[in-house]
């Protein structure tokens, strides 16, 4: 389960919690990355400078290209799009890979959401399907992984044969598996072994050929390696009874148990494990623990380059010298044992009935765009029945096994090997989410274990008020806890008053009596006294096209804020973020937005075009909004809102202005009242409706022209109802903004001051 939508009632009142939780998200495949077709890529590009590219295969120069993409179900074009080289030892073979950047040269533009695409030659494999075949296994283990599926590549109208498109590891994955971006994204390179080298967080920013070997990909002007250096004095300087407490409080071991068994099993040699090399590190904002993303698993199932039988290799003394993220971990036995458990499900699942079968049909969906490949041939001399012969047996050289028959000699080989023991229920993906004061208080968390009967309760004090208070959590669907039978349990406390301080931790328990506490330290959930400013997030638009453009004529997101107080509200020490883990993210400028306003700022991460451009944008699939206050306050929370997909050229805002509900609106109105979405604001034919005076003090207001009118305050309420008439009486109005609606559907708005 990736996101999950709890129902309950409290009372009389329905409450809705929608929350992206800590556990990773795993979007669909989409058009870009579907498995049933073999899609077309076109790349078209100036013939000499594809000349210089395979001249020059160290270079990482971009060149203005046009990209291609025909599925047969979408055939899209995209100009101006990046083009260049990628790879490391590829660069050097006749097959290639290549990299495809749709936002170089036009900043933000994505396809598909996405910024950039991998073509990968696959050219040491003769199968074209190990690394495809990985990217699924660790989607199937509930890893975040890259999508992939083959494409047939041309270039300049030439079949340059099957290629494996693979997505992109940057902070537009980070987004789409964790929720977040703005965390640090370091890609890991010979020879990051994750060794202690000093406190000093600059001692990392270290070079190995022309690249760091954790070389950070985000928050590059910043250039802050302290997170790191943090992980990596935990790991390597924590005595090995305190380990698991401490790693688990800045890096997600329970996920790492399964890439390590993943990496083992698959023979992923060029991973981290043997040969320090291929992994991200993304420091996840949304719960302050690193994740490891696998990278690059081509070189599995059996290639070797060492004269190693990587299907007999001992899986626990499988790394070739110390690194410490896994040497560490294997010398902790609850995480031996889970590793264990982790190997044998694999070893399960691949010795399925269905499971070579799904190789096979693989292979034969490929087949006939292999048949024509002019570069398949080039590299080791391979032929069509190379190919099919590869998936069963080797080929020689570097594949001394087929695929198939190395999986077979690795599950054999495990039966020898493998020690399986009782394991202590795994806990992970902790949340616990308030939506306000004496509102209640929901908690959740993954819990599973090797047996039956698991029984996970809440442990928690409020305001440090001994004895502890335990409540049993359930994963029956109705608690907060997604879908029945999920692994996810949950529980709902009643509200607490505000400045209430919960201290919380899970107790999971199996049929042998073995319990895991998790976190070691009790976490803590503050209800925060209300914050009363008259701040709104009133309306967004997360997917701008063709609706609203910004001062420079570029059609971004936006998202309008309104002052419905009874005062003006400096904004200069206020925040605005997307992701509610991080308050301060875009500090707003030295501005003032009057009582009754509006104030819209684009969410185009380009501070450089204005004062009123954000360092985020929006995410059209979901994502979080929030303004915070200053510092001072601990960043008090004003105002949030959590939203689900949106509509292009749609926005969705609060009905009335500042009120409590949510809806779509498909005539936005960004600095302006929401009101005036379902009115027509366009008087054609007749003279506009003028009110004056405006502001007003009191008395009368007056108007051009005889109207019938309605007069709405700023929450939506009909306050006044006229025909024929030329003025309003407004002494027992309260101050405040009111919008009048007339019969012949114009809109006008007046201010009334205090008197």
């Amino acid at each position: 389960m990736k996101y999950f939508l709890s129902v309950f009632f409290c009372s009389i009142l329905l409450l809705t919690f929608t929350e992206i939780h800590s556990q990773p998200i795993f979007p669909e495949n989409g058009e870009v990355y579907r498995d049933d077709v073999v899609p077309r890529v076109d790349i078209q590009i100036n013939p000499d400078t594809l000349i210089w590219l395979y001249e020059n295969p160290d270079s990482d120069l971009e060149f203005h290209a046009v990209f291609m993409f025909d599925n047969g179900t979408i055939k899209d074009t995209m100009e101006n799009v990046g083009f260049r080289l990628r790879g490391n030892t590829s660069r050097y073979s006749a097959k290639k890979s290549f990299k495809v950047s749709f936002n170089s040269f036009e900043s933000g533009r994505k396809y598909n959401g996405l910024e950039k695409m991998n073509l990968n030659g696959e050219h040491n494999d003769p199968t074209i399907s190990r690394a495809k075949i990985c990217w699924d296994m660790l989607r199937e283990s509930d890893i975040p992984a890259p999508r992939s599926n083959h494409v047939r590549l041309y270039i300049n109208n030439n079949y340059h044969g099957l290629y494996l498109s693979v997505e992109h590891i940057d902070e537009e994955f980070a987004e789409s598996r964790f929720g977040n971006k703005d965390g640090n994204l370091y890609k890991c390179l010979y020879p990051a072994d994750l060794k202690y080298l000093g406190s000093n967080p600059d001692v990392y920013k270290y070079q190995s050929g022309n690249h760091r070997a954790y070389d950070l990909k985000t928050n590059t002007a910043a250039d802050d390696y302290s997170d790191l250096a943090n992980f990596i004095a935990i790991l390597n300087n924590t005595p090995l009874n305190d380990l698991p407490c401490k790693l688990e409080e800045v890096f997600n071991v329970q996920d790492f148990l399964k890439i390590m068994a993943f990496d083992v099993f698959t023979a992923n040699w060029d991973g981290y494990i043997f040969n320090n090399n291929n992994f991200y590190l993304y420091h996840n904002t949304k719960t302050g623990k690193f994740e490891y993303v696998v990278y690059d698993p081509d070189n599995t199932f059996g290639i070797d380059w060492f004269g190693i039988d990587w299907s007999q290799r001992d899986v626990y003394e499988w790394s070739s010298g110390e690194r410490p993220l896994y040497t560490r971990i294997m010398q902790v036995q609850k995480y031996r044992n889970q590793y264990s458990k982790y190997l044998k499900e694999l070893s399960d699942f691949t010795g399925t009935a269905a499971y070579f079968p799904y190789i096979y049909s693989l292979r034969d969906k490929i087949y006939p765009f292999v048949v024509n490949d002019p570069f398949y041939p080039l590299d080791y001399g391979y032929d069509i029945s190379d190919f099919t012969s590869s998936y069963d047996f080797g080929t020689g050289a570097h594949v001394p096994q087929g695929l198939t028959e190395y999986i077979t000699d690795r599950r054999t080989s495990l039966q020898n090997q493998l020690v399986l023991n009782d394991i202590y229920p795994v806990l992970k993906y902790l949340n616990a989410h308030h939506s306000g004061v004496n509102q209640p208080v929901a908690f959740n968390v993954f819990a599973n274990d090797d047996g039956a009967n698991l029984v996970v309760k809440l442990s928690y004090t409020v305001n440090a008020d001994l004895p502890l208070t335990f409540e049993q959590m359930f994963d029956d669907g109705n608690h907060g806890d997604g879908a029945a039978g999920d692994n996810i349990y949950g529980i709902f406390l009643d509200g607490f008053p505000s400045s209430t301080t919960i201290s919380y931790t899970i107790q999971a328990t199996d049929n042998f009596g073995k319990m895991t506490e998790f976190p070691c330290d009790p976490a803590t959930l503050i209800i925060p006294p209300p914050y009363v400013s008259g701040l709104y997030i009133n309306e967004f638009m997360a997917s701008n096209e063709t609706s609203f453009a910004d001062e420079s004529g570029d059609f971004d997101d936006w998202i309008e804020i309104y002052n419905g107080g009874t005062s003006p509200v400096w904004m200069g020490d206020k925040y605005l973020t997307d992701n509610l883990d991080n308050p301060d993210k875009w500090q707003f400028p030295d501005i003032t937005i009057p009582e009754g306003e509006f104030m819209v700022v684009w969410a185009d991460e380009d501070e450089g075009e204005g004062p009123l451009h954000t360092s985020f944008k929006l995410s059209a699939g979901g994502e979080e909004i929030g303004i915070f206050d200053n510092a001072a306050s601990g960043f008090a929370t004003i105002d949030t809102y959590i939203y689900s997909g949106q509509t292009t050229d749609v926005s969705e805002g609060r009905n009335p202005d500042g009120g409590g509900e949510w809806k779509f609106y498909e005539f936005p109105t960004p600095g302006k009242s929401n009101l005036l979405s379902s009115l027509d604001e366009n008087p054609a034919t007749k003279s506009p409706l003028v009110v004056f005076p405006n502001p007003a003090s009191g008395g009368f207001v007056h108007f051009n022209k005889t109207i019938g009118c309605t007069v709405y305050n700023s929450l939506g309420a009909s306050v006044i109802e006229l025909q024929n008439t030329r003025q309003i009486e407004v002494k027992s109005l309260f101050p405040g903004v009111y919008f009048i609606s007339t019969s012949d559907g114009e809109v006008a708005r007046f201010i009334l001051l205090p008197r």
